[in-house]
């Protein structure tokens, strides 16, 4: 062998040694949190695995995701979730945007996920202040009752002596069209069937300008509910640019059909309404952010959220009390097990999700320069009864992905992975091209109890948090554990 050729082996090897050695002194997790696939290898191309790989490597977690949900559904977790909720909304109550409760209900959550060991901190944002005031509806013809009602967040006030005037019963935007003749001066009543959530809540959001483009005073909404006990629901509406901006309101299902059936009879009908709401200056509030940092590539994340904030009746512990502790429960779960992913979990209790989710969208803004390191944004916010299926919105690959992460669910019954990830504080994220999902409960009567006084504590049930829980965690450890991150 030449000299030259020699050299040049040897120049080979002493590289080779050197990148060997490179190699070996990568991050290696401490040894009480090696997951249960014993990857500690760098981030790889997530399109260089074949299908049958991503299935080991996630079959992997089993023994993981089942000491996760035995400790939530069986073990000393058992009720955790529940118990907190309970403590906080009993605590607290309800908590609209703007509102000394809602601040309240931050620093509770502050100190208590503090207290619980986890990495907390608060991101200021601006958000709405309305404020609903003094409010009441009376039938004065053809006889006298009082109608039970809830202003609608953004909705003006009337003059302090009230509103009177004859009420117009429809029970669509196209009727009211057709009788547009006959709505100047009145009060529109709308009395719309309940076909979907969906669908009907646009009599809420826009009813109020639809009417005021026909001249008329006043506007109330049928609840958007399909079942009711005289319960009134509210919500937020939004007035139309250039459109007289009228009071309006939502009344219970049974005044508005007993408003219909008079109307039908030819029979005259007066209401006097009287509202004080009003909207202040935008107030100053938090994101309440906690996390589990990632021991291998802490910058990559997978958030899990719920809001905090809620109307101003019942506890919201429906809506969205249950979502917000699951978010951090799951992070509660995976600390005491004392299991480290690679990447950075992220809980977000959201805040003003009810005014659109304005708290969310000002997140967005912040951090959307960092958008390739967000792995999985999660969103609880129907509910926590119990669940059903995860639901998910990203590619093909990373379906496929997610497909096998469920099959951990088998001890809970829960391996469904249905599409249509959503949710109003992660639908930025999902737009933008990152994968997203959210928790499919058994929520068929979620919507008797939105937005009204009955969403309370009475609506939870400690069993079914507990399986949200697990299912949250479960998902959450094992993508942000994962070599890769999910594909776009």
């Amino acid at each position: 062998m030449a000299l030259q050729e020699r050299a040049s082996l040897l120049i080979l090897l002493l590289i080779f040694v050197t990148l060997s050695r490179v190699c070996d002194s990568r991050p290696q997790p401490p040894a009480r949190y090696v997951s249960s696939t014993s990857a500690t290898g760098s981030a790889a191309s997530p399109t260089s695995k074949r299908a049958s790989d991503v299935a080991s490597e996630v079959a992997g977690y089993a023994d993981v995701a089942k000491r996760i949900i035995e400790l939530a559904v069986s073990g000393t977790a058992q009720n955790r979730s529940y118990r907190r909720l309970a403590e906080f909304t009993d605590a607290i109550g309800s908590r609209v945007s703007g509102s000394h409760s809602l601040d309240m209900a931050i620093k509770y959550m502050y100190n208590a996920m503090t207290q619980d060991g986890l990495d907390v901190h608060l991101e200021p944002v601006k958000i709405p202040h309305w404020v609903r005031g003094k409010e009441s509806a009376d039938m004065i013809w053809p006889r006298n009752k009082s109608l039970a009602v809830l202003g609608l967040g953004s909705s003006v006030g009337t003059p302090p002596e009230g509103i009177e005037a004859e009420v117009l019963v429809v029970c669509s935007f196209e009727e009211l069209k057709r009788r547009a003749g006959e709505a100047a001066g009145k009060i529109v009543v709308f009395n719309q069937p309940f076909v979907s959530y969906e669908e009907t809540v646009a009599y809420r959001a826009f009813g109020a300008s639809e009417a005021a483009k026909v001249g008329a005073v006043a506007s109330l909404i049928r609840s958007v509910t399909p079942f009711s006990i005289n319960s009134p629901h509210t919500g937020w509406q939004v007035y139309e640019g250039g459109v007289k901006r009228i009071p309006t309101a939502c009344i219970t299902v049974e005044d508005a059909e007993l408003m219909w059936r008079m109307a039908q009879r030819g029979q005259k009908i007066v209401v006097r309404l009287t509202m004080g709401a009003k909207t202040l200056p935008d107030a100053d509030s938090f994101n309440t952010v906690a996390e589990i940092r990632g021991w291998q590539y802490p910058d990559q994340v997978v958030l899990l959220s719920g809001h905090l904030d809620s109307w101003d009746v019942g506890q919201g512990a429906m809506d969205d009390g249950g979502g917000a502790v699951i978010s951090w429960e799951a992070l509660s779960l995976i600390k005491d097990l004392g299991l480290h992913p690679r990447r950075t979990l992220r809980a977000v209790l959201w805040t003003a999700e009810e005014q659109g989710g304005v708290g969310a969208q000002q997140y967005y803004n912040l951090h959307k320069v960092n958008i390739s390191n967000f792995d999985l944004v999660m969103e609880s916010d129907l509910g926590t009864f119990t669940p059903v299926a995860l639901q998910f919105t990203g590619s093909d690959k990373a379906k496929k992905v997610m497909e096998e992460v469920v099959k951990l669910l088998a001890p809970i019954n829960t391996t469904k992975l249905e599409t249509n990830g959503e949710g109003t504080d992660i639908s930025p994220w999902i737009q933008a091209g990152v994968p997203g999902a959210s928790l499919h409960v058994a929520d068929s009567r979620y919507f008797w109890f939105h937005h009204s006084e009955g969403d309370t504590m009475t609506v939870q049930d400690p069993g079914d948090m507990d399986l949200c829980s697990a299912l949250w965690a479960v998902v959450a450890y094992v993508v942000a554990d994962l070599q890769d991150m999910l594909p776009r």
